[in-house]
C-alpha cells in the first residue's frame, strides 16, 4: 500500500469515486482513494438513484448536466451498465405557481443547454393512462434522464479510476491529518469484522499527501472534527417504498407501454417510478429528523431505521390518488435511511476554511445526481486553479465557522429536507433557527414593520410592510410574479430617488488591513490604484486565472492603515482568501495584519437628494454648515465625523446612486443613532428601505453584485469594468486576465416584461431565435417605469440600443441593452453639493 501520493480522496461513495475518476482522468498520476468499509456502503447503497436535472441554482444545474451526460458514456469506457434507465423526469403542477416555478426552471435550464419539453394534461394522459391528471394544470417533462442504479454507477466510476492509475483502499479509516506546512500525514487504521461490526485495529499506517479531499457522507461530523473545523452537513431520515406488482402496469408493458418516467407530484411531496411491475413512492414530508448529528455510531454500517409509515400516510394517499391502479399493491419493502443534507440544501464543494491542499466534498443530498459534475469541477478546482464555472456558491465558508453550529445545522437541515418539494419562490426565506445574529437595531426595525432577510446568519431588513401586518405576511406574499411586499419595495425605491431613505447594511463583511507590508501587498492584491490617505476606491481581488474572487471598496486610513468592506453574504470566504494571501506575501512584503471587525461596526447607508438635509440636523461640527459639502466631504472619500453624540467613520458612497453616505458607527451606539437620524428624518420624510429596493436601484445605476455580475467564471474587463482596473501596474491575476480576453459582456437591459411581473436574474437571453446569454440579476426600476435587469450577452451584442429578448414564462419579452447606468449617467445626483 502506498504512503506518498499525490491526491488523498477520503470516501468511497459515489461522490468520492468520482472525484478519484477525475482527478486522475485530468492527470493526476498519483491519485489513491480510502474507504472505511466497503465501496458504497454509506447512503450510496440505498439511494433511489433518481436524476434531477433541474434547479433554480446555475452551478448545481451545470454539475447535475456534467453528471448525466457522463454516465452515460461510462459504459462504452468501463464495459460496466452502469443501469441508466434514460426514461425521462416529468414533474407535474397542481397548480399555477407551480407552472409559474418551472418556468423559471426552465429559463434557467436553457442557460445550461439542458433541454426539456412541455406537456399537457392531455398528452400526459395519451402517453401514460395510467396517471389520473384530472386536477393538473401541466407539466415540465426532461427526456434526457431518469434513474440509474448508484451502486453500478458507482463501481463503473471506481474502475474507471482504477483504469487511470488509482489505487483504491477498502477497509482504512482516516482518523488524524497533520498539516506539515508542505503536506498532509493522515494516520490511517485498518477496519476488520468483529460481531457484525466495523472496528479499527491495531494496524495503523500514515500517508503522507500533497492534497486531501474529504467525501466522508454520512460522516462528515467525524471528519469536521478531526479536522478542527466546523461542516454543516448532518443526515435527516429520507423514506421510500417498494410495493408489489401492480396489475394494472403489468399489462400495459405487456401492451408494448413505454416506461414511465420518474414521476414527480411536487406538490404531494413525494416521486414515484417503476420497479419490476410495481412502483417505488419516495417521499419529502415534514418531521423526519436530523441523525447523527454528532457523528455516526461505530455499530452503523449498510443499516436503515425502522419505517415510519404514520410520516408518510399523507404522501402515500396522494399517490393512490395520482396512480389509481397502485391501490390494490402491497408493500415489498421499505427503506429509511441517512440522507445528508446542508442549510441550503446546496453541497460543501471547495478549499476547507482556513487550510492548506485540503478540499471538502461534503452535504449531498442529491449525490447520485451531483457525483459526476462534482468529480469534473472539483478536479478542475484542485488541478487548473479554477472551474470553468463560478463554484463560489457551493464553497464552504458560505457557513461561518464563527456562528455555525451543530444545532443550527441539524434544524436547518430538517427544514431543508421538508421543503424539497415546496414551491421554491426566488423570494422565498426559511423560518428556522431564527432570528439568530441581530444587529441592535432589529427590533426597533420590526416594530416598524420589517419583514427581514437571512444573509450568513443575519437578520437584514427585506423590505418594510404594514404595521398590522400577521406572522404570515411575508410568506404570504411570495410569488413567482410581483408578490403583495412589491409596493412596498417601490415606494421605498421611489423615496430615495425622490427624497431620502434610510438602509441598514450592518452586515457588510468588513475588515482591517495595516502594518508596514499592508499597501505593498493590497497594491499586489487588488486590480485599481490604491486611494489616497482619506479616500475610497472600489477595487477587485483577481482568482489566479483573472477572474473576479472578490469585491472591495477600500477606505485608505494612513500610509498602511486600511478599510476594506464586502459583500456580507461573504464573510468568511473573503477573510479566508484574504488571510492566506497575505501569508503567502508576508516574507516578500513585510508584515501584514488583518483583522475580521465585521461584529464591531454597524453600518445605515443614508441616501437621496434629502440625506444630506437629514445629516445637517444632527452632525456636530465647528461649520455645521460646509461638514458636509464638496469642498470639505467630497465623493468617495471618507472622513470622521460626529453625529450627535455618536462617533462616525463615514464614507460618501452609495450604493443606490443618489447623493448618500455609509455610516460606519461602533454596534454597541447602534440604537441610539437609529433614533437620532428616525427622528431628524422625520421631518423630511425619510423611510426606511430594505434590500430588495436597494437591489432595485443599483441596477438603474449598472452596479455590478458580487455572486451575480461578479464571479470566478468573469474576468472584471467582460465585467465592463476597465475603469476599476490599472492597466499600469503589476498584480495578482493580471496577465491571466488578460489572456482571457472577453469571452462574453456585462450589460444592463430595460425590459418590456409581463404586467405583473419582473425577471429574477436567471433568464435566457435572445437575439431572435437564438440564446445569447442570460441575466444575473432582474428587478423593476421605479426610474424608468418597467423592468430591468443585468446580464452577459456576446461581446458582439454588448451595444446601447440593441433589441434582445428576455425569457420568462416560456415567453420570449422585448428587452433593449441600455447605456452603462442608464440613470444619472454623468453621476450629477450623487456628486450634488450643498
Amino acid at each position: 500500500m502506498k504512503t506518498q501520493v499525490k491526491a488523498l480522496v477520503v470516501g468511497g461513495g459515489a461522490v468520492g469515486t468520482s472525484i478519484a475518476y477525475h482527478l486522475a482522468k485530468a492527470g493526476w498520476e498519483d491519485v489513491m482513494l480510502l474507504e472505511r468499509d466497503e465501496l458504497t456502503s454509506g447512503s450510496t447503497w440505498h439511494a433511489a438513484g433518481l436524476l434531477p436535472l433541474f434547479n433554480m441554482s446555475f452551478a448545481t444545474t451545470h454539475i447535475h448536466k456534467y453528471s448525466v451526460d457522463f454516465y452515460k458514456s461510462l459504459e462504452a469506457e468501463t464495459g460496466l451498465n452502469a443501469g441508466f434507465a434514460v426514461v425521462g423526469n416529468l414533474r407535474m403542477a397542481q397548480t399555477d405557481a407551480r407552472m409559474d416555478e418551472y418556468m423559471l426552471y426552465a429559463s434557467t435550464a436553457e442557460t445550461c443547454e439542458v433541454p426539456y419539453q412541455w406537456l399537457t394534461p392531455d398528452e400526459i394522459k395519451q402517453r401514460w393512462p395510467l396517471i389520473n391528471t384530472e386536477d393538473l394544470k401541466g407539466a415540465l417533462y426532461h427526456h434526457t434522464d431518469g434513474y440509474i442504479n448508484p451502486a453500478d454507477v458507482t463501481q463503473a466510476m471506481a474502475k474507471g479510476a482504477r483504469q487511470r492509475g488509482v489505487a483504491i483502499e477498502r477497509k482504512w479509516q482516516a482518523d488524524a491529518f497533520h498539516w506539515t506546512g508542505e503536506a498532509w500525514e493522515v494516520t490511517c487504521t485498518k477496519m476488520v469484522e468483529k460481531g457484525g461490526n466495523l472496528v479499527p485495529s491495531d494496524e495503523q499506517i500514515v500517508i503522507t499527501a500533497e492534497q486531501v479531499v474529504t467525501a466522508s457522507g454520512n460522516h462528515a461530523q467525524s471528519t469536521a472534527r478531526k479536522l478542527g473545523i466546523k461542516i454543516p452537513a448532518i443526515p435527516v431520515e429520507h423514506q421510500f417504498i417498494v410495493m408489489d406488482k401492480d396489475p394494472a402496469l403489468v399489462e400495459y408493458r405487456q401492451q408494448g407501454g413505454k416506461e414511465h418516467p420518474v414521476i414527480r407530484d411536487a406538490d404531494a411531496q413525494s416521486y414515484v417510478r417503476e420497479e419490476r411491475g410495481g412502483w417505488i413512492l419516495g417521499v419529502y414530508e415534514k418531521n423526519a429528523p436530523a441523525v447523527f448529528e454528532h457523528g455516526v455510531p461505530d455499530s452503523f454500517r449498510a443499516d436503515l431505521f425502522p419505517l415510519d409509515l404514520e410520516r408518510i400516510e399523507e404522501q402515500y394517499m396522494a399517490m393512490i390518488h395520482r396512480i389509481p391502479s397502485c391501490e390494490e399493491s402491497g408493500l415489498k419493502d421499505d427503506f429509511n435511511g441517512p440522507i445528508c443534507y446542508t442549510p441550503d440544501g446546496n453541497p460543501l464543494v471547495g478549499p476547507a476554511p482556513g487550510m492548506r491542499n485540503m478540499w471538502l466534498a461534503e452535504g449531498f443530498s442529491f449525490g447520485i445526481t451531483a457525483a459526476g459534475g462534482t468529480g469534473y469541477y472539483l478536479a478542475q478546482m484542485m488541478v487548473d486553479g479554477e472551474a470553468e464555472i463560478d463554484m463560489a456558491s457551493l464553497d464552504p465558508k458560505r457557513y461561518s465557522q464563527s456562528w455555525m453550529t451543530t444545532e443550527f445545522a441539524a434544524r436547518k437541515n430538517e427544514e431543508c429536507y421538508d421543503h424539497d418539494y415546496i414551491l421554491h419562490h426566488p423570494d422565498e426565506e426559511r423560518p428556522a433557527c431564527r432570528p439568530l445574529r441581530t444587529a441592535p437595531a432589529y427590533d426597533r426595525q420590526k416594530a416598524r414593520g420589517a419583514q427581514f432577510g437571512f444573509v450568513n446568519g443575519w437578520e437584514r431588513p427585506n423590505y418594510y410592510g404594514p404595521l398590522d401586518a400577521p406572522e404570515t405576511f411575508d410568506h404570504d406574499a411570495r410569488s413567482f410574479r410581483r408578490g403583495d411586499w412589491w409596493q412596498y419595495a417601490v415606494e421605498e425605491a421611489k423615496a430615495i430617488r425622490e427624497g431620502v431613505g434610510l438602509i441598514d447594511a450592518t452586515a457588510f463583511t468588513k475588515h482591517v488591513v495595516k502594518g508596514p507590508g499592508a499597501t505593498r501587498f493590497l497594491d499586489w492584491f487588488t486590480c485599481n490604484k490604491l486611494p489616497k490617505v482619506g479616500r475610497i476606491n472600489l477595487t477587485y481581488a483577481l482568482t489566479a486565472h483573472g477572474t473576479t474572487r472578490t469585491e472591495y471598496t477600500i477606505v485608505r486610513n494612513g500610509e498602511d492603515s486600511y478599510y476594506l468592506v464586502s459583500a456580507g453574504a461573504w464573510t468568511e470566504y473573503d477573510a479566508d482568501f484574504l488571510r492566506k494571501a497575505a501569508a503567502d506575501k508576508m516574507g516578500e512584503f513585510g508584515y501584514i495584519e488583518i483583522q475580521d471587525v465585521t461584529t464591531q461596526w454597524g453600518v445605515f447607508a443614508i441616501a437621496g437628494p434629502k440625506s444630506r438635509d437629514v445629516l445637517r440636523e444632527v452632525v456636530k461640527d465647528a461649520d455645521p454648515d460646509t461638514v458636509l459639502s464638496n469642498k470639505r466631504f467630497p465623493w468617495l472619500s471618507a472622513r470622521k465625523i460626529e453625529l450627535g453624540m455618536c462617533p462616525v467613520n463615514a464614507i460618501r458612497v452609495a450604493y443606490t446612486g443618489e447623493l448618500g453616505w455609509e455610516l460606519h458607527h461602533p454596534i454597541e451606539m447602534q440604537n441610539y443613532l437609529f433614533d437620532l437620524l428616525e427622528t431628524a428624518g422625520a421631518k423630511h420624510g425619510m423611510k426606511l428601505v430594505g434590500a430588495r429596493a436597494q437591489n432595485w436601484l443599483r441596477q438603474e445605476k449598472s452596479y455590478r453584485a458580487f455572486g451575480n455580475e461578479l464571479g470566478r467564471d468573469a474576468t472584471p474587463l467582460e465585467a465592463d469594468l476597465p475603469r476599476f482596473v490599472d492597466m499600469d501596474k503589476d498584480y495578482h491575476g493580471k496577465q491571466a486576465m488578460l489572456d482571457t480576453g472577453v469571452r462574453a459582456k456585462c450589460v444592463t437591459l430595460l425590459i418590456d416584461g409581463p404586467e405583473d411581473a419582473d425577471p429574477w436574474g436567471r433568464e435566457a437571453l435572445y437575439d431572435g431565435d437564438t440564446k445569447v446569454g442570460r441575466l444575473t440579476s432582474g428587478g423593476y426600476s421605479v426610474a424608468f417605469g418597467k423592468s430591468i435587469g443585468m446580464g452577459y450577452v456576446r461581446p458582439d451584442l454588448a451595444v446601447p440600443g440593441t433589441r434582445l429578448k428576455v425569457k420568462m414564462f416560456d415567453r420570449l419579452w422585448e428587452a433593449e441593452i441600455a447605456q452603462d447606468s442608464p440613470y444619472d449617467p454623468t453621476n450629477a445626483a450623487i456628486r450634488k453639493d450643498g
